[in-house]
């Protein structure tokens, strides 16, 4: 426990001198380019957070291309103020064209700070409710109901005259008597000579 708050504290301690450090060169060269008092200070802070803004959004957000980009202009314009402030430069006789970046940028630190704040990400629970509904299996279609086929309805029953049937009682004994056998109704109907249905009546009155 003990190793591990040590290497946190010098850690933080590494990460405070070299902040430091990025900041007096940043303010440096903000107050040689012309910005005097609190102003001087101001740049610095300003690309401090913007850099920070830009590596924040690069661990939580979905927009990697846009927070990379914000995270090296942010980036450069502190190793910028910090190797200008090596010597490479009369901060005395800054040049024209530093002037103008450091009078630029608070614009540009602007911008990029409302895109990194106010841009919004894509939502997670939206992503994960449609894969959750993608891996949902596919509800299963229901089949249409069977059709009942209905009932025959039963022919109408057919009138037999009492006489026709005690002359096909009379037909059919003879058939028995000679055949030895009953007779059926495509016989019966051959004898009387009557229509199928009238001969199926007649059988089964026999």
């Amino acid at each position: 426990m003990r190793a591990q708050l040590a290497r946190i504290d010098a850690v933080l301690v590494q990460a405070l001198i070299a902040a430091a450090l990025s900041f007096a060169h940043l303010h440096d060269v903000a107050s040689a380019a012309g910005q005097d008092g609190w102003k001087a200070w101001a740049y610095p802070v300003s690309v401090d957070l913007l850099l920070v803004a830009a590596w924040r959004r690069l661990r939580t957000g979905d927009a990697k291309a846009a927070a990379w980009c914000w995270f090296v202009i942010a980036l450069t314009a502190s190793l910028g103020a910090n190797v200008a402030t090596a010597g490479l430069l009369d901060l005395d006789q800054v040049p024209a064209w530093l002037r103008i970046l450091v009078a630029g940028w608070p614009a540009v630190a602007f911008l990029g700070g409302t895109l990194l704040a106010h841009s919004t990400p894509a939502r997670h629970e939206d992503t994960e409710d449609e894969q959750d509904q993608e891996d949902a299996p596919d509800p299963t279609p229901e089949l249409p109901a069977q059709l009942v086929p209905e009932p025959t309805p039963a022919p109408p029953a057919v009138a037999v005259p009492a006489a026709l049937v005690e002359h096909a009682r009379k037909v059919a004994a003879e058939h028995r008597t000679r055949t030895g056998t009953a007779i059926d109704t495509p016989t019966l109907r051959a004898r009387l000579g009557v229509p199928a249905p009238m001969a199926e009546a007649i059988a089964a009155h026999l």
